[in-house]
This record gives structure tokens, C-alpha cells and sequence, in this order.
């Protein structure tokens, strides 16, 4: 295999990197203790040695271009691979960065979060971010996490999803709710307040996509940004909700709120795990994802 001396530099795409994330030389130069004139350089260089502007230049303003578009998550990937190589053979630890929607963030991912780290040989930094489907897909999108983890669906070109496991949903209501004393039609179902998520979560989806096609349309009178909002205002008596059972299991135990199951469909839904189809599987990504699938596969 022939040998050539490269044109292009680490440091050169940490600096288009760091342009492309915060949009300016100046902001870039504060993120990586550089100069603004060094890092203007070092972006001046990488566009002679690939023959083309990565940014249109607009009243001194960057915005990136569609070459920059294409290049950026390649730049990403071997800056991944870098930082990965610096810390071999010792390897300082994993560091990772997830993105979950809220269910799986708020009551799925703590206790296997915990389990992960106890399980590593070194450190194990993890960073995560809680939000909607939609969110999560814009952190992946953006190449601000490394890994997501959601309830919804992934129509995303770039993004490639694999199942993970499966969660089961139930309708709930308050005990004091007028449908918790008596049997419930359909009818009785779509003449309830109910309290739903936000449009682009994986919970509004489920109502949406199963129970509207069955109950027909039912009537949001509140709508809460996370499951914990809403299974507290059921409990309240105001409406009924569709849940994750891993958010509602201990008010069922208790006696707090009551399943109405009968003439419901299967509330089963996929959880995925998503990556960007660019994104390099460092050792940390690909041993997390490998501990997941493992609890999976034991019913954890």
C-alpha cells in the first residue's frame, strides 16, 4: 500500500468542527483556547488542501455550506477515532453522550445506567439528556449525543435504528375518577378528558397511531411535557392517561390508580436505539450498546 503524506490535519478538522458546531471563528477559538487568528488559518488551510469553501461568507458571517454539510460528519468520525487513539493502549475510561426520550430517561435508564458503570474495568463518565422523540433525533442529527434511546418512530434518513425492547402501555385512571367505579364502554372512553404528551413523543404516538384508530377521536383536554406530570394529574381524578407500565407500576401496586383494560388493543411498543450512520462505534458506544441488548435478552 502506498504511503503519501496527508494534507489534511487533526487539527485542522477540530477547527471546522468547532466552526460548524458554533457558528463563528470567534466562538470557536473560545471552545478550543485558540487564537481567532489561528483558528482562521487553520480553517483557511483546510479549504486549499480540499480545493473548495466548507462556509459562505455573508457580512462576515459563517454559514456552512453543502460541502461542509457532507464533510462534517466524516471530520466528526476520524476526530472520534483521534481521541479514541489517545487514550490507547491505557484507555482512560468510557465517555459517552445519550440522548433518551422521556420514559426510557426518567424510569427505564437509572438503574441500568448504574449497573453499566459497575461493570467497567475504568472510569466511565455518562452524560444524558432527556426530551421527546423529536429532540433526540435533533441531538443525533446535530452530533450532540452518541446514542439514542427512544419510544418513537425513526423516519430519519441518517439515522439507523435497531430494536432494543419492548413497552407495554396502559390506559389509567384516579380511583376517584367516575371510570374507575364502573365498567367502561368506548363510548365512555372518547367521552373522557384525557391528558396526553406533546406532539413528537413516543407516547402521543401510541394514542394517536392505536387508540384513536379503535376508540375514534378522543378528546385532549390537557396536554403535559413528561409522564410524570401526567400520571400525578390522573391520580388527581382530572382525566385519564395512556402510560408506560414503568411509570405507572408502583400507583397500580398501591391501589393509587386503576388499568382500565377491557376492550383496549396490545399496547406493545418498540424501544429503539438510533445512531447516526456516521458516527464511529468507539469502545464505550459499542460496549453500552452490547449491555444493553444483554438485559434485554434477560428480561431485565
Amino acid at each position: 500500500m502506498e504511503h503519501r503524506p496527508l494534507r489534511l490535519t487533526l487539527r485542522q478538522l477540530s477547527v471546522f468542527v468547532a466552526v460548524a458546531q458554533h457558528g463563528s471563528t470567534v466562538a470557536a477559538s473560545e471552545a478550543l483556547a485558540l487564537s481567532q487568528s489561528a483558528v482562521s488559518a487553520a480553517l483557511a488551510e483546510l479549504e486549499r488542501a480540499l480545493g473548495g469553501p466548507l462556509f459562505d461568507r455573508v457580512a462576515r458571517r459563517l454559514s456552512i455550506n453543502e460541502t461542509g454539510r457532507l464533510f462534517f460528519p466524516r471530520a466528526l468520525s476520524l476526530l472520534d477515532q483521534a481521541y479514541e487513539l489517545e487514550r490507547f493502549p491505557l484507555q482512560s475510561g468510557v465517555q459517552l453522550r445519550l440522548a433518551a426520550s422521556n420514559t426510557i430517561g426518567s424510569y427505564i435508564l437509572p438503574a441500568l445506567l448504574r449497573g453499566f458503570r459497575d461493570s467497567q474495568p475504568g472510569p466511565c463518565a455518562l452524560d444524558m439528556r432527556i426530551g421527546n422523540t423529536r429532540e433526540v433525533l435533533q441531538a443525533l442529527l446535530q452530533f450532540e449525543a452518541d446514542l439514542g434511546l427512544i419510544e418513537g418512530t425513526c423516519h430519519e434518513r441518517d439515522l439507523r435504528s435497531t430494536h432494543w425492547c419492548d413497552d407495554e402501555m396502559v390506559v389509567v385512571v384516579g380511583t376517584t375518577h367516575p371510570l374507575a367505579q364502573r365498567p367502561v364502554s368506548r363510548q365512555a372512553l372518547r367521552e373522557a378528558d384525557w391528558i396526553v404528551r406533546e406532539p413528537g413523543s413516543g407516547t402521543r404516538e401510541v394514542i394517536e397511531q392505536r387508540l384513536v384508530p379503535v376508540l375514534g377521536e378522543l378528546r385532549f383536554a390537557l396536554e403535559l411535557g413528561n409522564a410524570e406530570a401526567i400520571k400525578r394529574t390522573v391520580m388527581s381524578g382530572f382525566g385519564i392517561s395512556c402510560l408506560s407500565l414503568h411509570v405507572v407500576a408502583e400507583e397500580l401496586e398501591r391501589g393509587q390508580l386503576v388499568a382500565l383494560r377491557a376492550g383496549m388493543p396490545p399496547l406493545v411498543r418498540p424501544l429503539q436505539l438510533v445512531v447516526h450512520e456516521h458516527k464511529y462505534p468507539t469502545q464505550g458506544l459499542l460496549a453500552f450498546t452490547e449491555y444493553l441488548h444483554r438485559g434485554a435478552s434477560a428480561g431485565a
